[in-house]
């Protein structure tokens, strides 16, 4: 199936080709690599298929929890074909975060975290957590899946300056990703914009 699509992935050499395709497969062949070498279930396959800057097509698979989620572009997004939902959190504070501490004058809490960030953004979209914000330098590939996923659930999804995501880009980087229930979204950009303007800069 689309023998002329182009090819970004964590584990091929990038070329300047996939610029000129139309449709893109953005794949990552273990997301979450901490977890799988110490043999834990917080890893996934994810793979995308990306058309004119959007993502169309998301698949994360993570065998070790028996779990395929998927999506496509306007039609929903699933897990073992049951849809999901995210959940209707409207206030920051006391808002779901996957992490493995928080400090102590937190207003968050915090839920278990897999080791992928795909993983992550997932359980946004399932209403098992809130909020899930990165704010570094990351490779599109890591959450290209997941993104979708999420937003087809009715997550807002956004970089971490709150800015719409685009992929197959020429960096093939965002600055961090930020997916949230959609009433705390603005809240959140807000709380990491300065943090988020320092970090991208440097």
């Amino acid at each position: 199936m689309l023998p002329d699509a182009g090819w970004l992935s964590e584990e091929t050499v990038d070329t300047a080709d996939r610029l000129t395709r139309e449709h893109v497969w953005v794949v990552d062949p273990i997301d979450g690599t901490r977890d799988f070498i110490r043999g834990r279930d917080g890893w996934a396959i994810s793979i995308a298929l990306a058309e004119a800057g959007r993502v169309t097509i998301g698949v994360l698979d993570a065998p070790a929890r028996g779990e395929i989620w998927s999506a496509v572009l306007g039609q929903g997004a699933l897990r073992n074909g049951v849809p999901v939902q995210v959940g209707n959190r409207r206030d920051l504070p006391g808002a779901r975060v996957p992490i493995d501490a928080l400090p102590k004058d937190s207003d968050l809490i915090a839920v278990a975290k897999p080791n992928s960030i795909a993983l992550r953004i997932a359980m946004v979209a399932a209403d098992e957590a809130d909020l899930v914000a990165t704010l570094r330098w990351g490779n599109e590939w890591d959450i290209a899946a997941a993104a979708l996923i999420a937003a087809e659930a009715g997550a807002t999804v956004t970089d971490a300056h709150g800015v719409q995501l685009s992929f197959n880009t020429a960096s093939a980087q965002a600055f961090g990703v930020l997916a949230t229930t959609p009433a705390i979204h603005a809240a959140a950009v807000a709380r990491l914009a300065e943090r988020a303007r320092a970090l991208s800069a440097r």
